[in-house]
């Protein structure tokens, strides 16, 4: 239905029904109204009706459902909330604007649950206790901005979403959803995941910029765009995305960009990774739990970096809402009946029981400065609470103040941010943006089309042993684009029988200390493996396999000084240079000037390490190869040649 009935908010203030509003693009606002439902997974969102007709869906996913995945979380019992959308009405943005109501909303005892110093500390403890011991890449720890509110609930949600209508820009979806004791209001920049006609869209982004007073200029965004941790904390997003789409893509996916995304107070950079997919919309909401701009990589290891750093359960913060929309088209068979539409729930104010919660969160990486992280949760926030108009909107709260106090400053809080140029299109920012991708693999940015002949191992096959890094997403499309019959198979379900009749075994990459024998995963990938090349049978070893491998051939392991966590490093690899990306916290360890090692089982171990220091980079023996790097990364250049020569030498019985 289009057209604005005006009693239609008013009738929404008074509560008589569940809705949601929701701004797309600049010119209209989508009211959805409807019943709820909660269910209790995804696969049970109800996407058709009774008589099997398929209907509209609105869901709310908690970040509790990364339990579906078996991720550890603290457990809410917020529910994954669905309005079957029974009725949708168009309005035009400006009729929106013109009947919203826009009273100030008051806040009290306002302020961050964590105060500054306690979330530096936690800061320090992520870099060295998790990071430093190889736990993963980055981790998003949050921390809340609360405040009391005495407004009618109901109110308050249509006065901050006329707020961001008006004062927000650049926002993927603006939006409030009211159901009964859930309130949520916000303007997310990241679409997550989308999924039309079969085209499945995702849209890392990272980085963030607060913009000075008066606004951004190419001078302060250069300064920006230069930042070693900035540029390398997207890489390391976009690393993690691709693994999803390779779950859930026959195509793995390819990334385009990178743009800009501008704001009103903040910027970020962004890629956008498309493939095609014929799964269920659900299935792919399932697969792609949750962005790891909001978590951390590796995916289920920042779940359980999370629960030990966060004391309290993240409700809404970090899922997704997830638009399922029936299909117009011609639906071929085995094809979904629904498209998707679903943007992170960050940027985002929830209102509940008159307490006003932001929960906002860093990405903290090895190159993490404890107060610049604060600062960077105290610029969310503010985003936030200036675009709702909690606080001033043309002056971000400063880095180390706490935001409580900047709501307590008198600047005109109903003047309409000001507009603000694009810079993405200047030269200078657009050649700063384009020249990232000179150093990310060709093979992720150009389409991949089938290689001649099927590839150089066309009918051969191999297992892919997944040590909780799904990275082997990754690597397992790109020994498909080589030829090879590939099945990815849990390091805790793959059995001895399968170790052994596998032609090829791919021992994957995954998290932790590899010295420690003590967990089941590391004895598991220890004793795959042993077996493979205690048998002489072809073997593959990827970073954390490839420390178990040179461990069993008597190599030392040693913790790096600095943690090599998406570092792009140019390396020879038994003499051919290669620009491989490295994500390890732990190295093999040689002697300086050690290229070949003799070892049980095993003589005559090619051995291709670091002149200087003895870190191994590679080895290479009887029917076994192995690399520290991770050869499926953006970060790696030369990835696909040398897992094809590493592939080779393995499954030669003459060293290739």
């Amino acid at each position: 239905m289009t057209g604005f009935p005006h009693d239609l908010f008013a009738e929404l203030a008074q509560g008589a029904l569940p809705f949601a509003l929701i701004a797309r693009d600049a010119e209209n606002v989508e009211l959805l109204t409807g019943d709820v439902v909660d269910v209790d997974l995804l696969a049970d969102i109800p996407l058709t009706d009774a008589s099997g007709a398929p209907h509209e869906v609105l869901a709310l996913v908690p970040f509790r459902q990364v339990r579906e995945r078996g991720f550890a979380c603290h457990d809410d019992g917020a529910p994954l909330r669905c309005l079957i959308v029974s009725d949708r009405t168009v309005i035009s943005r400006a009729e929106a604007l013109a009947e919203l109501p826009s009273a100030p909303v008051a806040l009290r005892d306002a302020g961050f649950d964590i105060d500054d110093e306690a979330y530096a500390d936690i800061v320090r403890r992520v870099i060295a206790d998790e990071i430093g011991r190889g736990e993963g890449a980055n981790f998003v720890i949050r921390r809340d901005f609360t405040a009391a509110v005495d407004a009618d609930p109901i109110t308050a949600a249509l006065t901050w979403f006329r707020a961001l209508l008006e004062h927000e820009r650049g926002a993927y979806w603006t939006f409030a959803v009211v159901t009964p004791g859930h309130i949520a209001v916000g303007a997310s920049p990241e679409a997550h995941v989308s999924a039309r006609d079969g085209v499945v869209t995702m849209n890392p982004i990272s980085g963030t910029f607060r913009h000075p007073d008066g606004g951004a200029t190419v001078e302060t965004l250069t300064e920006f765009l230069r930042s070693t941790k900035e540029t390398e904390e997207l890489f390391m997003v976009v690393d993690e995305e691709l693994k999803m789409m390779s779950a859930v893509c026959s195509d793995g996916g390819r990334i385009t960009g990178p743009h800009l995304k501008e704001m009103s107070r903040l910027t970020h950079t962004e890629y956008v990774l498309r493939g095609r997919s014929r799964l269920d919309p659900r299935e792919i909401l399932r697969e792609t739990m949750f962005a790891p701009t909001v978590t951390g990589s590796p995916m289920q290891n920042a779940c359980t970096v999370i629960t030990r750093h966060e004391t309290s359960p993240r409700g809404y913060y970090s899922g997704v809402a997830a638009l399922f929309t029936p299909r117009t088209d011609v639906i071929l068979e085995g094809e979904s009946t629904h498209d998707l539409d679903a943007p992170i729930l960050i940027r985002t104010a929830y209102l509940s029981g008159g307490r006003l919660r932001v929960p906002v969160g860093a990405t903290l990486v090895r190159h993490s400065d404890p107060y610049g992280e604060v600062g960077e949760t105290h610029g969310k926030a503010a985003g936030v609470l200036g675009a709702i108009g909690a606080i001033p909107r043309d002056r971000p709260a400063p880095a180390v103040l706490p935001v409580a106090a900047a709501i307590e400053e008198t600047i005109d809080e109903d003047a309409p941010a000001a507009a603000a140029r694009p810079l993405g299109s200047d030269p200078e920012i657009a050649s700063l943006l384009s020249s990232r991708n000179a150093r990310l693999a060709a093979f992720w940015l150009n389409p991949q089309a089938a290689p001649e002949g099927g590839g150089p191992f066309a009918g051969r096959s191999a297992i892919v042993v997944d040590a909780e890094d799904r990275f082997t997403t990754m690597l397992a499309h790109q020994l498909r684009h080589l030829g090879l019959d590939v099945e990815i198979v849990p390091w805790d379900r793959v059995s001895d029988a399968q170790v052994d009749a596998a032609e090829l075994v791919i021992s994957g990459p995954g998290p932790g200390d590899p010295r420690d024998p003590s967990t089941p995963r590391m004895r598991r990938m220890r004793e795959v493996v042993a077996r493979r090349r205690t048998q002489g049978r072809p073997l593959v070893a990827v970073c954390l396999s490839h420390q178990i491998l040179a461990d069993g051939l008597g190599i030392d392991l040693v913790p790096l000084d600095q943690p090599h966590q998406g570092l792009q490093k140019t390396v020879d690899v038994f003499g051919e240079p290669a620009s491989i990306g490295f994500y390890n916290t732990f190295t093999a360890r040689v002697p300086a000037g050690t290229t070949r090692i003799d070892a049980a089982e095993a003589p005559e171990v090619e051995v291709a390490a670091d002149p200087v220091t003895g870190d191994v980079f590679a080895l290479r023996g009887p029917a076994f190869a192995s690399i520290q790097g991770h050869l499926e990364s953006i970060l790696s250049r030369d990835g696909m040649l040398t897992l094809e020569r590493l592939v080779a030498a393995a499954l030669s019985p003459v060293t290739a």
